[in-house]
C-alpha cells in the first residue's frame, strides 16, 4: 500500500490566488493587462537596443538581457495563472511542475546576476570614466553575460534534480499559483534535509552575495562622488544610477520582505502576494523605470519611432 501511495501522484493542483469568486473576472482582466504590458514593454526595450546604434554600449547589453529575463520570468507563471483562473481544472503534470520550477529559478537567478553586472558597469563608469571603454571591453561584457547564464543554468538544474529524486505520496494540492520549491518540499514524503541544506547554501551564494556586491559598488560610487563634490557631478551620478537602483530596490525589496521578514499569521497568503510582486509587478515596471528615467532610452524612442530631428533642435 505504501508503494502504491508513493507512485500515485502524477500531477499537482495549483490552488492559485485567494480571490473571491465574484471578483475573479476583475482580477483576471487586471493580471492579463499587466502581463501584456510586461511583454510589450520589455519587447520595446529589446527592440530599441537592437535598432539604435547609440545604445550599443555595455549598460544596454546588460539591460537587453535583463528585459529578456523579465519577459521570460513573467511568462513562466502568468499564462498558467490566467488559464487556471478561467478553467475548472487547475492541475499541472508532475513533469510540467518541475519544468516550471526550473525556469522560475533560472530566470529569477539570471536577473540577480545581471543586476550585479549592471552595478559593476555603473561603478566603472563613475569611478574610472577615463578607463571605462578599456575596462568594459566587449569581451568582458559578453563574458559577464555568458557567466550569468551558465551559473543560473547550474543552479536551477541542481535544485530541479534534487527535487526529482523526492517522492510525493500524499496531498497534491499546492497553495500557490505556481510550483514553488518550498511548497513542493512541504508535500514530499521523503527526507528533504539535503534539499534544505542546498537551498540554504545556494541561497546565500545566489542572492546574498550578489546583493552585497551591488551594495559595495554603490558605497564606492557614493564615496567617489563625495571625494570631489559638485552639484553637477552628483546630479549626473544619480541620474545615471537612479534607474538601476530603482530596479534593485524592487527586486530585492520583495525578496527581503518575503524571506527575511516572516510572519506567523497568514504566511501562505503573504508568500503568494509577495511572489506576485516579484513575478508580475517588478517585470512590468522595469521598462517604465528605464524608459522614463533614462535619457538615452528617451532619445532612442524619438529616433526610432518619430523619425525626425525636431527633439534635437530644441
Amino acid at each position: 500500500m505504501a508503494g502504491k501511495n508513493q507512485t500515485a501522484i502524477t500531477e499537482f493542483l495549483l490552488l492559485g490566488l485567494p480571490i473571491e469568486l465574484e471578483k475573479k473576472n476583475l482580477f483576471y482582466a487586471l493580471f492579463l493587462a499587466m502581463y501584456l504590458t510586461t511583454i510589450l514593454g520589455n519587447l520595446i526595450i529589446i527592440m530599441l537596443i537592437q535598432l539604435d546604434s547609440h545604445l550599443h554600449m555595455p549598460m544596454y547589453l546588460f539591460l537587453s538581457n535583463l528585459s529578456f529575463s523579465d519577459l521570460c520570468f513573467s511568462s513562466v507563471t502568468m499564462p498558467k495563472l490566467l488559464h487556471n483562473m478561467q478553467s475548472q481544472d487547475p492541475s499541472i503534470p508532475y513533469a510540467g511542475c518541475l519544468t516550471q520550477m526550473y525556469f522560475f529559478l533560472f530566470f529569477g537567478d539570471l536577473e540577480s546576476f545581471l543586476l550585479v553586472a549592471m552595478a559593476y558597469d555603473r561603478y566603472v563608469a563613475i569611478c574610472f570614466p577615463l578607463h571605462y571603454t578599456t575596462i568594459m571591453s566587449p569581451k568582458l561584457c559578453l563574458s559577464l553575460v555568458a557567466l550569468s547564464w551558465v551559473l543560473t543554468t547550474f543552479h536551477a538544474m541542481l535544485h530541479t534534480l534534487l527535487m526529482a529524486r523526492l517522492r510525493f505520496c500524499g496531498d497534491n494540492k499546492i497553495p500557490h499559483f505556481f510550483c514553488d520549491m518550498s511548497a513542493l518540499l512541504k508535500l514530499s514524503c521523503s527526507d528533504t534535509r539535503v534539499n534544505d541544506l542546498v537551498i540554504f547554501i545556494m541561497g546565500g551564494l545566489i542572492l546574498v552575495i550578489p546583493f552585497l556586491l551591488i551594495i559595495t559598488s554603490y558605497v564606492r560610487i557614493v564615496s567617489s562622488i563625495f571625494k570631489v563634490p559638485s552639484a553637477r557631478g552628483i546630479h549626473k551620478a544619480f541620474s545615471t544610477c537612479g534607474s538601476h537602483l530603482s530596479v534593485v530596490s524592487l527586486f530585492y525589496g520583495t525578496i527581503i520582505g518575503l524571506y527575511l521578514c516572516p510572519s506567523a499569521d497568514n504566511s501562505t497568503v503573504k508568500e503568494t502576494v509577495m511572489a506576485l510582486m516579484y513575478t508580475v509587478v517588478t517585470p512590468m515596471l522595469n521598462p517604465f523605470i528605464y524608459s522614463l528615467r533614462n535619457r538615452d532610452m528617451k532619445g532612442a524612442l524619438a529616433r526610432v519611432f518619430c523619425k525626425n530631428k525636431a527633439s534635437f533642435s530644441v
